[in-house]
């Protein structure tokens, strides 16, 4: 067992390629000038998720680890009995994010920064339960909300991640299954292959007798085919979102099926 008797305690800080915990690091560069960063990238990100975490690492002037090297998302696929990961069953999550992040601290002790803002303090966070890694939430500390996160990324000079710009809501996995089914279709315009590539993976699974879909109870090829309703649908929303207060994600999804913080924020 290794000895962190006379080790300090670790600042830890995870990047996930969205916008909270970019801010996040930005907001914390100069007042815990001992943080280290990393990434646990799933080998399923977006060109875009990576080039922000490149653009941040040029930004923060220090090197920010890569974890998964050698174990990404299909030799976990593999593990699980090529099973995919759904909202209930989020082995992509322990086995990409909190396994590598807790194999990374080892035994010594460590503070992990989160991402959580003020204005979404009552979401629960996906978190290591380890007893040397402890938790602190700055942005909730200080009083910050998604307007201060915004103002924090512009002043910086980075801006929003450019998923944004093109109608992804959040990073992740390009095939994760929080997405809105409007965002499998900006998907499959953005980037057909990789689109292309999530519906081998549900192939797979009914080629073997499985039911299991990335986008709850529709296969994606039914979601291309009927991508004009949902394009429809989304704009209407977002005319009838324009006219009153936009309700928080926690208000209007399943409890269950709120997104990991370690994959979103």
């Amino acid at each position: 067992m290794t000895d962190t008797t006379d080790k300090p305690t670790r600042h830890l800080l995870g990047l996930s390629g969205g916008k909270d915990s970019s801010a996040l690091a930005i907001y914390l560069r100069d007042r815990v000038p001992e943080m280290e960063y990393f990434f646990a990238d799933t080998g399923a990100e977006l060109p875009e998720t990576l080039e922000y975490v490149d653009l941040l690492e040029d930004y923060l002037g220090k090197p920010i680890v890569k974890l998964n090297a050698e174990r990404d998302f299909e030799y976990y696929l593999k593990l699980n009995g090529n099973f995919l990961p759904t909202t209930k069953t989020r082995w992509c999550t322990s086995e990409l994010k909190i396994r590598p992040f807790e194999e990374y601290v080892g035994n010594d002790d460590a503070i992990t920064y989160v991402a959580i803002r003020a204005d979404e303090a009552h979401r629960k966070g996906y978190l290591s339960t380890k007893p040397n890694i402890s938790a602190r939430y700055p942005f909730i500390e200080d009083g910050k909300n998604k307007e201060d996160i915004m103002d924090i990324l512009e002043q910086s000079g980075l801006g929003m991640p450019g998923y944004y710009d093109w109608g992804r809501s959040r990073s992740g996995c390009y095939f994760c299954f929080f997405q809105q089914k409007v965002e499998w279709v900006h998907l499959a315009e953005k980037y057909p292959e990789l689109f292309a590539k999530a519906k081998e993976y549900e192939q797979r699974h009914k080629e073997e007798g499985r039911m299991q879909t990335w986008s709850q109870g529709e296969y994606l090829e039914d979601i291309w085919a009927r991508r004009a309703k949902i394009l429809e649908e989304a704009a209407q929303r977002k005319r009838e979102e324009s006219k009153k207060h936009k309700k928080k994600l926690i208000d209007v999804v399943n409890p269950d099926e709120i997104p990991c913080l370690h994959c979103f924020l």
